[in-house]
Parts: structure tokens; C-alpha cells; sequence
């Protein structure tokens, strides 16, 4: 075990530990004692961590190989798709096998797809390596790749044996990155738990408090995943500010961060809740305060007209209604359904400036 790590268990059919601290990466031999083989799948940035892991599954006795992919959201196709299944087959992944998601967001979401559909459901181990991974996409069993109509529309639910969160791994990761993770702990803030917007407002950086962030963000998710995994009733409000966050990133071929996207989707459903009478006008003001001081982006200038028809494709659609996660006051989340289309354009106004907030690309894990 782990000496000094924290543990969130996520419950459900079969329940798994989320486990977060410094070196939580060597549990991954005990995780999968016993298994005949495993393939960790990572980029080619983090080449030297798979090795790392390889090692410690296979001073297990586990028959482990690396299987690189692309790095980012490029990995979440389906033809890098198609060509780690004609991996699988050479090394002849059975049943009894795993899969081992190493890396960012994207990775593990890609990671979590193959074992899913490989021969029908193999198991998954997830060791997310970026801030965002930690605090969202590799917990929750949620997987996917993106395609032509949108992000994230073919996937599974899969949930993983075991998260290994190694916040040893932050300690490499480009200030950027780390920012676009916070998007997703102050996401958890408002909408569940007023803790968080107090650790933030205390230190924007999160980096005073990271372990505590990672733990109490992960809670969050775990009590939502627990008793909603298929997405049907409490876990739709963990897309709070996805909503507007998805369209950008599509519209922007993915060349925004998730965690900006989502910074300035928080704004906007917070906009839009506070025309919808839901929201004070102080609790708006105060997630564009508090996001702008975490250094994430609270504007986006783009085509208005297309981003709304991208939403309309989006998972948490339904028909031809628009569906947002918004606050009936801060810690309440419930959904609105067809806001009156002067309330989106308010919305919509609130986050458009004048001149465009254009972070840098990329998804370095």
C-alpha cells in the first residue's frame, strides 16, 4: 500500500478506489496481481513513466507491454482506435487480461474505449498523469473518442478497477495544463462543494492545497458515479459548464484546452442562470471573479449561430432540446431545458468579447 495516500472509493456494481498521493503508481502491481498479461497505453511524451510501469507489473509476474498512441485528442480517433485492437489481436489479449491507461485526459478516455470493446469488456486500470485526468475524465468509467459530428458521441461505460492518481506526476506538468485541470475542481466547487471556492479563492494557483483539491474533487464525482453511472439522473450535473464547453472545443478542432473551454462554459451557464432568475447576481460574478483569478480564460469570440447548432449534437441533448446544467443558488445544480433564446443571447453576450482569448494548443499529458 501506499504510504500516506488518500483513497475515495467509487461505488456501484463493483466498486474501485481512487487512489491519490505521491508514488500511488506502485500499487499497479498489486492491482493486477495475477493477471497473464497487460498493455499500458500512453504517448510518446511519457515514454519513461510506461517503462516504469511495465517494470512494476512485470516484477509482478504480469507479461506487460507499452502500446504508444498519439498524444492528446488526436489519440481519440477511430483509426488509432482500429490500430490498437490490430495490436491487441498480434499480442493475443484475452479476457483474463487488462489494459493500463497512462496519461492525460485523452489517453485515459481512449485507454478506457479500447478495453470496453476489446473482446467485449476487459478490465481497465487508470494512472492519469495530468491534473484534469486526476480530477475527472480517467474517474467514473465514462469512455470515448470523438468523431466528425462532435466529442465524445461513440463510447461506454466502463468503469476502471482501480484509479492510480501519482501526484508525482504534477510535478512536470506545464503551468497551462495544470490550470485547465483546476477548471474541473472549481467546476465540483460550485456546484457541490463551497470548500473548493474557498481553497481557490485562498490560493487561484491550487497549488498550495493540490492534494486536498484532487481528493475533494474526486468525491464529488465518486458520490455522483456511485448511485447515477449511465448518466441518467445526478451525474448530468458534473457536465456543469460542458455544455457551451464542448461546442468551443469542436468548433475549434480541439485546439482549446478542456479545462478553458470549460472555464468559460462555467461563466456562460452561470450568465444564463442568473437571466433565468436562478442565480444571484453576486454567485455569477462571483465564478467570473474567481475563474479569471485562477488565470483561465472567461471570454471566447466565435460564431454564435454555428456553436449553438454543435450544441444541439451534444450527449446531454435530447431531441431537439437544448439541455444546460445550471444553479438554482450555489451547491444546487438542476437542469434547464429550452431557455428562452433571449436569455441564451444575455448569456452569449456576457462571454463574447471584443477581442478572443486564444490559449495555447495542445494536451500534454
Amino acid at each position: 500500500m501506499t504510504t500516506g495516500a488518500m483513497r475515495v472509493t467509487v461505488a456501484g456494481e463493483r466498486p474501485y478506489d481512487v487512489v491519490i498521493g505521491p508514488g500511488a503508481v506502485v500499487e499497479l502491481g498489486l492491482v493486477l496481481a495475477g493477471t497473464p498479461r497487460a498493455v499500458v497505453v500512453h504517448a510518446r511524451p511519457l515514454a519513461a513513466a510506461a517503462g516504469a510501469a511495465v517494470e512494476i507489473l512485470q516484477q509482478a509476474g504480469v507479461a506487460a507491454e507499452a502500446l504508444v498512441v498519439p498524444d492528446g485528442e488526436q489519440a481519440k480517433s477511430a483509426e488509432v482506435a482500429v490500430g490498437a485492437w490490430e495490436e491487441f489481436g498480434r499480442l493475443g489479449l484475452t479476457r483474463s487480461d487488462a489494459v493500463v491507461g497512462l496519461g492525460g485526459g485523452a489517453v485515459t478516455d481512449l485507454a478506457g474505449f479500447l478495453a470496453a470493446t476489446w473482446l467485449r469488456g476487459v478490465r481497465v486500470v487508470q494512472v492519469p498523469t495530468s491534473l484534469l485526468g486526476m480530477v475527472d475524465a480517467a474517474v467514473g468509467g465514462k469512455t470515448g473518442i470523438n468523431t466528425a459530428a462532435g466529442k465524445n458521441l461513440v463510447g461506454a461505460f466502463h468503469p476502471p478497477v482501480a484509479v492510480l492518481a501519482d501526484t508525482d506526476a504534477l510535478a512536470g506538468l506545464p503551468a497551462a495544463e495544470f490550470r485547465s485541470g483546476l477548471a474541473e475542481v472549481v467546476k465540483c466547487g460550485f456546484s457541490a462543494d463551497g470548500r473548493l471556492l474557498e481553497l481557490l479563492e485562498a490560493d487561484p494557483t491550487g497549488r498550495r492545497d493540490t492534494t486536498e483539491l484532487i481528493t475533494r474533487a474526486v468525491q464529488v464525482k465518486a458520490d455522483a458515479v456511485g448511485s447515477d453511472l449511465y448518466d441518467t439522473g445526478q451525474r448530468e450535473f458534473l457536465n456543469y459548464g460542458h455544455t457551451l464547453a464542448h461546442a468551443i472545443e469542436r468548433v475549434e478542432d480541439f485546439g482549446w484546452r478542456h479545462g478553458e473551454a470549460v472555464a468559460v462554459g462555467l461563466v456562460f451557464a452561470a450568465e444564463l442562470a442568473a437571466q433565468a432568475g436562478r442565480l444571484s447576481r453576486a454567485d455569477a460574478d462571483r465564478h467570473r471573479q474567481l475563474i479569471a483569478a485562477m488565470g483561465l480564460p472567461t471570454r471566447y469570440r466565435g460564431d454564435w449561430a454555428r456553436l449553438q447548432s454543435v450544441m444541439r449534437m451534444d450527449k446531454k441533448a435530447r431531441g431537439a432540446s437544448l439541455r444546460f446544467v445550471v444553479l438554482d443558488g450555489l451547491g444546487h445544480p438542476t437542469i434547464l431545458t429550452d431557455p428562452d433564446q433571449a436569455w441564451l443571447d444575455a448569456a452569449w453576450a456576457a462571454v463574447s468579447g471584443p477581442q478572443p482569448v486564444t490559449p495555447a494548443s495542445g494536451d500534454t499529458p
